[in-house]
């Protein structure tokens, strides 16, 4: 009898979208003492960070950062622009966008969702009648999100400004990158987004704990309409600080900020095209292995549009037996963890187990990439799950060649 072998000792692969690999350089910049947190090298390296997070979100407005996740940045951002009683219109494309809603209801706001499921994304016509119908401009905000982490939609933000354009709308674009910064492009300024929310755990790769809020004058001006913002929330000093307490109304997260300085080197090292393109290739790479996998069998992409799809996750449904059962298999017996498939049908439905979804987001490259989608043909294989042929072949020549034309779903 052949003995079963573990072998999932050594380095793991986390390829769950977020938090994402963090790169040695930036655990490294972390492993030092507690710095002085009054003068010297921590103070003086503030001014230098925000001109970089404002080249990679694209623009040249303003940015303030918060001890807090992306539930954070959601929050800030909606405290300094959205009072009681404000409407705002929610385009979902997934658990994240009516997160954000949840919350700006949570604050006392009128939230009215367009739901446009979880597998497509946003239908610009349907928002446009919305817009044309708020003939008052009642609607203060549109909160979108670019890629919902749970779905792996991706939505034409560019598109929507062009909308509200044609509408004549003054509404806020308010738009949550948390997924999508420094993999899926984005250009704030270009795409006229007033307000841009992220955080640090998956394009940036830095640990969790820190996040962001970009605003515009725009956006800028209506904060200084506002009857009452939180002290903690205003992003008025912490724009313009005198002091660098000001940046953090406290404390700073001091180890954060130089994991954030290296991550930042890295990124404008590559340059942002270049980070662009790496996750785009990186992406169409592990569709053509899913393409192949899902000519026979269950495994499907959950969203069917390439065009829709994120450069950073790509979630899928693999009924037969189920996606856990994969999940399991590659992190015990390989030490490779897959995402859950987050808000694709609540954790006690026994539908929760049809869907996983892969992160390649940040700090990953060609043979990481290829690592994972060799681990799941061997999962696949020892579940004795259908599935078609050809899949690392398929990934592999995409990454051989760089080329990424449109495939299509399984």
């Amino acid at each position: 009898m052949t003995q079963k072998t573990n072998l999932s000792a050594g380095r793991g692969y986390l390829a769950i979208p977020g938090p994402s690999v963090i790169p040695d350089a930036v655990l490294q910049a972390m492993h030092r003492a507690a710095p002085n947190i009054y003068a010297g090298e921590l103070p003086d390296m503030m001014p230098g960070i925000v001109t970089d997070l404002r080249r990679v979100a694209r623009t040249k407005h303003d940015v303030v950062i918060y001890i807090g996740n992306g539930h954070a940045a959601w929050e800030a951002a909606l405290a300094n622009v959205i009072g009681e009683g404000d409407r705002v219109l929610v385009p979902a494309t997934g658990s994240f966008g009516r997160g954000w809603g949840d919350m700006a209801a949570g604050l006392g706001a009128l939230v009215e969702t367009l739901d446009f499921g979880k597998s497509s994304a946003m239908d610009m016509a349907r928002i446009g009648e919305a817009l044309k119908a708020d003939t008052a401009h009642t609607i203060k905000a549109i909160l979108a999100v670019h890629v919902d982490t749970s779905s792996s939609v991706r939505n034409d933000i560019a598109a929507l400004r062009t909308v509200m354009d044609e509408a004549a709308h003054p509404a806020l674009l308010m738009v949550d990158c948390i997924a999508s910064l420094g993999c899926d492009v984005f250009e704030m300024d270009d795409w006229g987004v007033d307000v841009m929310v992220t955080a640090c755990q998956k394009g940036l790769m830095v640990p969790p704990g820190m996040s962001f809020v970009f605003f515009n004058e725009k956006a800028a001006e209506v904060r200084r309409h506002m009857p009452r913002v939180s002290c903690y929330w205003d992003w008025t000093p912490r724009a313009a600080p005198e002091l660098f307490y000001q940046y953090w109304n406290g404390t700073a997260p001091t180890h954060h900020v130089y994991g954030l300085r290296a991550a930042l080197d890295m990124i404008h090292a590559e340059g942002m095209e270049a980070v662009w393109r790496r996750h785009d290739v990186l992406a169409h790479a592990i569709w053509a292995a899913c393409h192949a996998w899902g000519s026979a069998g269950s495994l499907a992409f959950n969203v069917a549009d390439p065009d829709s799809r994120s450069r950073a996750v790509t979630s899928l449904r693999l009924q037969s037996p189920n996606a856990t059962a994969l999940r399991d298999w590659t992190e015990n017996q390989l030490g490779l963890t897959l995402g859950i498939g987050l808000g694709m049908a609540a954790p006690g439905d026994p539908a929760w187990h049809g869907f996983f979804r892969l992160g390649h987001m940040g700090h990953v490259n060609g043979h990481m990439i290829m690592g994972m989608l060799g681990g799941i043909d061997a999962g696949l294989k020892a579940l004795d799950i259908s599935h078609g042929k050809g899949a690392l072949e398929a990934a592999s020549e995409v990454i051989a060649t760089g080329q990424v034309s449109p495939d299509t779903s399984p």
